[in-house]
Formats: C-alpha cells, structure tokens, sequence
C-alpha cells in the first residue's frame, strides 16, 4: 500500500531543476525514477553539510547509512548462501566481508556515479577527511531504495547493479588476503611480538571448529574460528586488523 501511496504522489509533484538532475541520476544507478524523492536527497547529503533541524538533529544520510548498510548484508547473505549450497559458515562470512568492505563499496560507488551526486564540505581535507564518503553514500542509497521500494526492489537493485556487474566471486575467492601476515608485518615495524594461541577445540560431531586467539605483546587482542587452526589464525588476524584499524570494515 505504502508503495502504490508513493507512486501516485510522484505523479502530482512539481520538481525543481535540481530535483529533476537527481532523479535522472538516481534512474540512471538504480534503473528506475524514484517515487518519494526524499530520501534519496537525505541519502545524498553529508553531515559536514547537513541542517541541524530545531530539534538539533542533523539531517544527514547516517541513519540511512547504518539501515542500508543492513539491507545489503542481508541481501549479500542470501545470494552467497544459495550461490554456495556446501561451503562452511566460515567461508560464507570471509566472501561476504570483502564484497561489503569499505574499499569495494567505494570502488563500486565511484564506477555507477555516486560521487556526481553527493553533497558534502569540499573544504575539509585532511587524509581522513571523508575517507569512506563514497562507500557510505552507496549504503545510505541502497537504505533510500528499500524505504522508497521496499525489500523485493532493493535486493535486485542490490544484485542486479551492484553485485554481479562489479564483483568476480572467483576472483575474490583466488586472491584471500593474507591477514597474518599483514599483522605480523604491522607488529614488525612497530617493534612488537605477535603470538597466537589455541583456546578451544569444538566438536561438532561431523567436523571440528578450532578457536585461535591473537595476542600482542602478550595482550589478547581477538579470536578467530576455522575448521582448522590456520583458518582460525587467519580469522583471528582479521578480527584484529580490524582492531587495529589496518583493514577497513
């Protein structure tokens, strides 16, 4: 109902100049004119530009971010999860990490357009200025199309413009980054000792799941898990890259 409500108002509203720049731009990334164009210009704008409303609250795509963000893992969920009926949920969970990562939606963002349509303070230029801007405004958009056509739309919006077009399963798969030795490379140059410790076997009956913790100068810093105690390192390592900030979420 709320859909049908939204499609019929868009019949009788009159659109500025720039109103009707961004709705071609929204057609053009997400394959259809948006109904209730509102939370596209939210999805669109920055906090460093944002409005402080009267109740003090910045208008910005935060929250559009953060709602996107989880319609995306959902949708990317469900697609690896039929698109690999056998493989563990260790597996499942690494593929989905580097497909969502700051630095594939940022690349995603760039190639479909984003940056022609974000609004943010060109000022600010510090190296972490708006490091993630690109990325962020992708999740903020993808939470624009889910409220303004629900779940069924946005996950083919999700699969059919942004994941099979821009993203070689095999080719991710081939190419795992090697997150121990990113660590052990980080603790080298700033003269620390990491080691790694077995916590916990599991037995799951048809196959075991090994805990592995990762620690820096003897201080815990995260656990991992794997069907095997080098998986679990690797994961481990990737939680703490993660810590670290030396690997992006």
């Amino acid at each position: 109902m709320r859909l049908i409500i939204n499609r019929i108002k868009s019949v009788f509203i009159s659109y500025s100049k720039e109103d009707k720049a961004l709705i071609a731009s929204i057609k053009m990334i997400t394959g259809s004119k948006p109904f209730n164009l509102k939370p596209y210009k939210i999805a669109t704008q920055h906090t460093s530009v944002a409005k402080s409303l009267r109740t003090g609250f910045k208008e910005s795509n935060e929250r559009l971010e953060y709602l996107g963000d989880a319609v995306l893992s959902v949708v990317v969920a469900e697609y690896l999860f039929k698109r690999f009926p056998f493989k563990d949920e260790g597996f499942l969970t690494e593929l989905r990490s580097r497909i969502v990562s700051r630095d594939s939606l940022n690349n995603v963002a760039r190639t479909i357009g984003v940056p022609q349509i974000v609004k943010f303070d060109r000022k600010r230029k510090t190296p972490n200025s708006h490091k993630s801007l690109y990325g962020n405004t992708l999740e903020a958009l993808i939470g624009a199309v889910y409220l303004d056509k629900g779940f069924k739309y946005s996950s083919r919006f999700i699969l059919k413009k942004l994941i099979k077009p821009h993203f070689d399963l095999e080719e991710i798969i081939n190419t795992t980054k090697n997150y121990k030795s990113k660590l052990i490379e980080w603790t080298q140059k700033n003269a620390k000792t990491p080691t790694f410790e077995h916590l916990e076997t599991i037995d799951k009956g048809h196959y075991k799941e090994f805990i592995m913790e990762v620690r820096i100068d003897n201080e815990p810093i995260a656990k991992g898990h794997g069907l095997s105690k080098k998986k679990a390192e690797q994961d481990a390592a990737r939680e703490a890259c993660l810590i670290l900030e030396l690997e992006e979420q």
